[in-house]
């Protein structure tokens, strides 16, 4: 499982960087050179989608989702962990329906591309599926152990 992390960490880190790297090179080459990077725009786009579901997972795994906190630290500690359990079972079912939904538009987008550069959209469906399949994993995993902890973001 560490392995996974770790591999997933370094493809998000590299995603990222690109993210920033792709418009800064796109700006330069437009506002220096005048010759802009052509689908610079479109491949932005990519990296972003990519970036959000190939790294979704890690943030699923540190526990780090948005949490009501202060709700759920004023209910008794059975209804919480009932809540708890309950909020597990649903993520897992949510995140494999996305994953199942998003395989069956794989099967129907095999031949479309982006206009410009031409990516095929099984690329990005390819992240999303990704994301949704680990996600499902992990919340499966969080039910023996869970990552709620007091340091998690609430609202």
């Amino acid at each position: 499982m560490k392995l996974a992390r770790r591999i997933v960490e370094i493809a998000s880190v590299f995603l990222l960087g690109a993210l920033v790297f792709v418009p800064f090179a796109q700006i330069i080459m437009r506002s220096v050179f005048g010759a802009p990077i052509v689908g610079a725009e479109e491949f932005t786009r990519f990296l972003l989608i990519c970036v959000v579901f190939i790294s979704f997972p890690l943030v699923v795994e540190a526990g780090e989702n948005i949490v009501m906190g202060d709700l759920r630290k004023a209910m008794p500690d059975l209804f919480r962990r009932f809540l708890d359990l309950l909020t597990s079972l649903s993520a897992i079912f949510i995140a494999g329906l996305v994953a199942y939904a998003v395989l069956g538009t794989i099967g129907k987008n095999l031949n479309n591309a982006t206009p410009t550069l031409k990516i095929p959209f099984w690329l990005f469906l390819g992240s999303t599926l990704f994301g949704f399949a680990a996600a499902a994993v992990v919340h499966i995993v969080h039910l023996r152990r869970p990552p709620q902890k007091a340091t998690s973001v609430s609202i």
